[in-house]
């Protein structure tokens, strides 16, 4: 019976986390759409910190955590807040991109920006 009970509790904290890893958005692991200011959403602005041209011969893009970013191809364009995870994996581009907006893989890159540095 003892050892039923220690076998018991990581069987619970292994579906707690579990749990916990599937109620994460994508929002979570890449930032959201940047939008203009509103009473509820006074930080994030619609201001992007630097326009990327996306091109046929585009293959990467390097973007830092935090950074608002504005994206072009062929005439559309979103904007981007890099708010999710410091340093998730990379990723293509379409997972964030509006459908269309891009006909190849692009990989997305982000950084850890300074305020993910401690004491900064």
């Amino acid at each position: 019976m003892k050892l039923l009970i220690p076998s018991i509790a990581a069987l619970a904290f292994s579906a707690a986390s579990l749990s916990a890893g599937a109620a994460l958005k994508p929002s979570d692991l890449f930032g959201e759409p940047a939008r203009a200011p509103s009473a509820e959403r006074a930080i994030i602005t619609a201001v992007p910190d630097r326009t990327i041209m996306i091109t046929d011969e585009t293959k990467w893009v390097n973007v830092n955590h935090f950074e608002v970013i504005r994206f072009v191809s062929n005439g559309r364009e979103f904007t981007w807040y890099f708010d999710g995870v410091a340093q998730p994996r990379p990723f293509d581009l379409a997972q964030i991109a509006p459908a269309g907006f891009v006909g190849h893989s692009v990989t997305v890159y982000v950084s850890l920006s300074e305020r993910d540095s401690p004491g900064g």
